[in-house]
């Protein structure tokens, strides 16, 4: 892998993918891309280690997907939905861009999914497809899965930067996080951010809300009812 100099060296980028690892509960091939997506998005936009390292919202990562990608993002680059600078689009894309609010000119890189299958043996795929995908396979198989693929992760690091789809891009100006009062609801006695508070009712206790799940932003209804 080419780093530009004085930016950062692969035993930097090694370093936040152990991170990541904490973070994640294990190395995977998407939660190794995440972090080289992240770094590859911070040498195009100059930004430094020390800079991110005391990020706030000044700069933002906006993340195209709910899987282990956005985590290697969320480490390498500090950008998280708990301090209001990780925004999320539900459109299933292995995509992200980093941003600067100054100018709010940002980096984005994509990944072809189809295209890092090539990197993965045929072991890791056959296991993947039956412990992950079909929810079959025992303990030992796990393990095997849960080895190779951290094997695998490793080796996503160096994927050659040609590998990615990096574009500039001028992203539309985005609010900073305000702050909201709280409203009582009125069945559960519980407070809620008044904006999600209808009727004097949360919106649990009235019974319709959205959440993020493995397959993006649903609706539900009733008691965690998934309304499709």
């Amino acid at each position: 892998m080419q780093l530009e100099a004085g930016v950062r060296t692969l035993h930097d980028i090694k370093g936040l993918l152990m991170k990541a690892k904490e973070f994640h509960g294990h190395i995977c091939p998407f939660l190794a891309i995440g972090v080289r997506m992240s770094v590859l998005a911070m040498e195009k936009l100059g930004i430094g280690k020390d800079e991110m390292a005391s990020v706030g919202e000044d700069v933002l990562a906006i993340v195209e997907c709910n899987n282990c990608l956005t985590d290697g993002v969320q480490v390498a680059t500090g950008c998280t939905f708990g301090n209001n600078s990780l925004i999320y689009l539900d459109l299933g894309k292995n995509a992200f861009t980093l941003v600067r609010r100054r100018d709010w000119r940002g980096v984005r890189v994509y990944v072809d999914a189809e295209k890092v299958r090539k990197h993965f043996s045929k072991e890791a795929l056959e296991l993947f497809e039956k412990v992950i995908v079909r929810r079959e396979g025992g303990e030992e198989e796990a393990r095997k899965l849960t080895e190779i693929w951290e094997e695998t992760g490793w080796k996503m690091l160096e994927i050659p930067e040609d590998e990615f789809k990096v574009e500039f891009v001028q992203v539309e100006p985005i609010e900073r996080a305000p702050i909201f009062e709280n409203a009582k609801c009125a069945s559960c006695g519980e407070l809620a951010m008044f904006t999600r508070v209808k009727d004097n009712l949360c919106l649990k206790c009235a019974g319709s809300y959205y959440a993020v799940v493995g397959r993006g932003i649903v609706k539900f209804e009733n008691g965690m009812k998934e309304v499709v």
